[in-house]
């Protein structure tokens, strides 16, 4: 399962973006009865806030989010116009801001980034289930 979005220019992209990732999680469960863990509806959410904040942020011109499902995970692919990989920077609890990218690798099982003719795409890869050791319970239907 997959759909795309392009996303407007202002700022009610990234609530939209959440929105849209919310209703294509719900399709899946209610089309493919698939168990998506409260975490991994908070994360990707989590995720496509980052990366598409990130997109708007730094990018001049549209932003396009796609969103691909498999059996064990959801990907989260922002593509945007500007040609600069972004870079982790080193941890600073006295930083404000900028831990955006930070955030995303440390939530996901994969990060990809990559050059693209007009721009970048970045690829987030988040499990549907809970690590075995967290006791967070699966939810069976849309919140």
């Amino acid at each position: 399962m997959r759909a795309g979005y392009k996303l407007c220019a202002d700022g009610s992209c990234i609530a939209d973006a959440r929105h849209h990732t919310l209703a294509f999680l719900d399709q899946a469960h209610r089309e493919h009865q698939l168990l998506i863990s409260t975490r991994a509806r908070d994360l990707t959410q989590l995720v496509v806030s980052e990366l598409v904040t990130n997109a708007r942020k730094y990018a001049p011109g549209p932003v396009w989010m796609e969103l691909r499902l498999t059996a064990r995970s959801v990907e989260v692919v922002v593509r945007d116009t500007e040609p600069t990989l972004p870079t982790a920077r080193a941890a600073d609890p006295g930083r404000v801001g900028q831990h955006g990218l930070e955030i995303v690798k440390a939530v996901t099982e994969r990060l990809l980034i990559e050059t693209e003719p007009l721009g970048k795409r970045i690829t987030a890869s988040i499990a549907l289930a809970d690590p075995p050791h967290s006791e967070s319970t699966a939810v069976s239907g849309a919140l």
